[in-house]
């Protein structure tokens, strides 16, 4: 079985920093693209960035400037430094893997998510 754990949520103030980690786990063949994404209560699910396995990213514009996505290949993890934090961001931030796992098709990945909150 894949596992997609996200960790690195939590209470920041506005103008504060968080970083989310993300790691796929399981008989991963190939990894291809990962990415973050946010879901605010009341509102759908939302990109906020993604790599490419040559990591090519692309980003939401609420996140340029702000957010950077990274990964380690190696370790099929992907990272989101988040800086200068605003009350809009607040949501739960889900990790999605794109991936062959074992003999199965390529297909998405979801993690469980973490929460972000950010208040004064």
């Amino acid at each position: 079985q894949v596992q997609v754990v996200e960790s690195g949520g939590g209470l920041v103030q506005p103008g504060g920093s968080l970083r989310l980690s993300c790691a796929a786990s399981g008989s991963i063949f190939r990894m291809y693209d990962m990415g973050w994404y946010r879901q605010a209560p009341g509102k759908e699910r939302e990109l906020v960035a993604s790599i490419t396995s040559s990591s090519v990213t692309t980003y939401a514009d609420s996140a340029k400037g702000r957010f950077t996505i990274s990964r380690d290949n190696a370790k099929n993890t992907v990272y989101l430094q988040m800086n200068n934090l605003k009350p809009d961001d607040t949501a739960t931030y889900y990790c999605k893997a794109n991936l062959v796992y074992y003999l199965a098709p390529q297909r998405d990945y979801w993690g469980q998510g973490t929460q972000v909150t950010v208040s004064s």
